[in-house]
């Protein structure tokens, strides 16, 4: 595996910080190299904000922002009105876009961008599965499933010991994560 940048653009409180920082420490857990880390700024509950991973299997060297990113991960499409999500991207790599829009009606939002775009529909399956919009769960699945970070069920055997620890004393919000995981997953397009 070469190395893999992803940048995640979202709005303060949607949990694209938090999606980076989970990847990361996932994928240190199977023995890869890892950065993760959020572009600080003035960010606030819903100003938009930025956060970046760096996964591979040998060292990274690299200790900037992603300017030429493989993938890149919105949370919320909302963004592709006013942040040039597509800055950088490279046509090999894809894009993923919370949305219950089709392809078709996201594209001209890309400005000429010629890759692969994904949707998926993380506000509904994060409002089923955990009963509030929380859309990191499944935005973070199907980035691991798009970029063939790590094979679904070490994915989820790894988020699982994480949500564990991160929510010891929440445990009741472990299984509707693990659905959203799941969901995210199978329902990326």
């Amino acid at each position: 595996m070469k190395h893999i940048e992803i940048r995640w653009h979202g709005r303060g409180g949607q949990g694209a910080k938090t999606a980076a920082l989970l990847l990361a420490d996932v994928a240190f857990n199977t023995g890869m190299y890892v950065q993760g880390f959020p572009e600080y700024g003035p960010e606030r509950m819903g100003a938009p904000i930025t956060a970046y991973n760096r996964l591979g299997d040998t060292e990274i060297r690299a200790h900037s922002n992603i300017y030429e990113p493989d993938y890149v991960v919105v949370v919320d499409e909302t963004l592709l009105h006013s942040v040039d999500v597509t800055k950088g991207l490279s046509p090999e790599g894809g894009i993923i876009i919370n949305t219950s829009k089709s392809k078709e009606e996201i594209v001209s939002l890309l400005k000429g961008y010629t890759g692969p775009v994904y949707t998926i529909d993380a506000r509904t399956i994060s409002v089923e599965c955990l009963g509030k919009y929380f859309p990191n769960s499944p935005m973070l699945a199907a980035i691991v499933k798009v970029a063939g970070i790590m094979e679904k069920d070490v994915f989820l055997s790894q988020m699982e010991a994480s949500y564990q620890h991160k929510f010891a004393k929440k445990p009741e919000v472990i299984e509707g994560n693990m659905r959203a995981l799941e969901r995210g997953f199978t329902e990326v397009q």
